[in-house]
């Protein structure tokens, strides 16, 4: 089973996915951890793409469809991947497609995590962490039981990190719906999406999800998409 998660920045994907990759014996392809794990490790790829980022710019789509390439290769995939971060545009969308194909692979179902964009504003910009042990918290949903003092570890030191504020999250949201939103009409020609509700909590989402991908990998069972409304 090879999955795609969609959905703007702070919809859950990074969360559903860690949870697929827990209950369905998956392996999470992030391109933002692969890339980092690349230059980290400084391999070959990832001194091409530090060079780049170090400037400011975006890795080119060559050299992230090697990095997944690269990974898809090494084995030990479990049962399929979730991309998560990739693609973002429809020429990566033709490019995966292409890769998935070389490798006699191809891709099951692409989950688009629906979103209110005034609600997800509310949600991303309101969080903060303690600056010690990294408990999250929140403005309005989930605040110290004792002001100023972290719940887990009683310091008294919290963080926010700067591009949650509301500005910089519209700007994030306005390009996903300018660059990659355009994926769900790409993949709905396919037969290939299904919708769940980004806003619901995790643990509905994860069911939504689960509803989702009933019967892929039984011969003849794939179940039928839900498209966005």
């Amino acid at each position: 089973m090879n999955l795609v998660l969609l959905g703007p920045p702070g919809a859950g994907k990074g969360t559903q996915a860690k949870l697929l990759e827990d209950s369905r014996s998956l392996v999470k392809l992030s391109t933002g951890d692969m890339l980092r794990a690349a230059v980290a490790a400084g391999t070959e790829l990832g001194r091409k793409a530090g060079d780049i980022m170090e400037r400011g710019l975006l890795v080119p789509d060559d050299l992230v469809i090697k990095l997944i390439a690269e990974r898809m290769d090494q084995g030990g995939c479990g049962e399929g991947y979730i991309l998560d971060g990739f693609p973002r545009t429809i020429a990566q969308a033709e490019a995966l497609d292409r890769l998935l194909k070389e490798r006699g692979k191809e891709l099951d179902r692409v989950i688009v995590m629906q979103v209110d964009d005034d609600a997800l504003v509310e949600r991303i910009a309101g969080r903060f962490a303690c600056a010690y042990c990294g408990e999250g918290y929140h403005d309005l949903y989930k605040l110290p039981k004792v002001n100023g003092v972290c719940d887990r570890c009683g310091s008294a030191g919290f963080v926010r990190r700067r591009d949650d504020n509301e500005e910089v999250v519209r700007a994030r949201l306005e390009a996903y719906h300018a660059q990659t939103e355009p994926l769900i009409g790409y993949y709905r020609r396919q037969g290939k999406v299904s919708a769940v509700d980004g806003m619901a909590d995790i643990r509905a989402v994860a069911r939504e999800i689960g509803q989702a991908l009933e019967g892929i990998g039984v011969k003849g069972a794939k179940r039928p998409a839900k498209t966005p409304g």
